[in-house]
């Protein structure tokens, strides 16, 4: 790998991503390269990478390709691949409007986690629709230190326990994942939400990322709060009838979360372009090495 790669840097509410656009998915991105690229200190620094692709390019996403031009292909910054990530699709729409792929208004974007629909607002804000939440069944159980609590199992295209405390500092410093039980409720790992009341439809959370660390924000997570929420406030919009608006606020900002009576959810949100430039190769392939 001797050659220059181009790259972005974006964020939405502070959860930061590498963008390295490659339409005809010929660069290889091995986990030690996105692990290199992601790294705070010796890379360029984010909490995951977007590969753009376009659909029709990918293996995993070539059953998408009728229905959407561009694929979302996230990866954690430890290397691994995940299924979905909110905010990282707000920022991959706004790097295909930047690049002039599309304009403000509506789009698709595929992902792991299937295929989501897309608004880019004249203010700039960009909603995305989440598509529904999953509850399996079963108890839940976090813990953190000596502090166990229930948890509300939320499956939303990725994995999430969320429980509720008194005080966001009761997450403790979310270096390490916080245990659960039963073990084969997260075969896979799990992102764990802490949240807490701010006002009548206002939380806010801390979030540990399987794969991540504690980010400064996530939009799936935020997502699963809102939904675990409405149901501890019997404001299930499944049996309401009634749309439920909450407003959660993550470190790196606030999020709008509104889940419909047919259970569809979206999340709006800001998406930021922050930097573009070259990786020089070189030094991609000693570090990746």
């Amino acid at each position: 790998m001797s050659t220059r790669i181009a790259f972005l840097k974006g964020h939405g509410t502070e959860n930061d991503f590498v963008i390295v656009p490659d339409p005809e998915n010929v660069i290889d991105l091995p986990p030690s390269t996105v692990v290199a690229l992601c790294d705070r200190r010796a890379g360029i620094g984010a909490d995951g990478l977007l590969h753009v692709v376009r659909s029709a390019a990918h293996p995993e996403a070539t059953s998408m390709a009728a229905e959407a031009e561009w694929f979302m292909d996230y990866r954690n910054s430890d290397g691994s691949i995940a299924e979905m990530c909110g905010n990282g699709v707000r920022v991959f729409a706004r790097y295909l409007q930047r690049a002039g792929h599309v304009s403000e208004g509506d789009l698709v974007v595929a992902t792991r986690g299937g295929v989501k629909k897309v608004h880019i607002a004249k203010n700039g804000e960009v909603t995305v629709g989440m598509g529904k939440a999953v509850l399996p069944e079963g108890g839940v159980t976090v813990r953190v230190g000596d502090l166990s609590r229930p948890a509300h199992n939320v499956n939303m295209g990725n994995p999430h326990a969320v429980t509720f405390v008194d005080s966001l500092d009761d997450a403790g410093d979310l270096l390490a994942p916080p245990l659960f039980s039963p073990a084969t409720a997260y075969p896979d790992g799990v992102n764990v939400e802490f949240v807490v009341d701010r006002a009548p439809r206002h939380v806010a959370m801390r979030v540990h990322e399987r794969g991540s660390g504690e980010t400064r924000s996530c939009g799936t997570g935020a997502c699963a709060v809102a939904v675990a929420t409405a149901r501890r406030d019997g404001a299930d919009p499944t049996v309401t009838g009634t749309p439920a608006t909450y407003t959660v606020d993550v470190l790196g900002g606030r999020l709008v979360i509104t889940e419909h009576p047919d259970g569809e959810i979206e999340m709006t949100g800001p998406a930021v372009i922050v930097a573009e430039g070259e990786i020089d190769g070189d030094w991609l392939a000693a570090e990746s090495s």
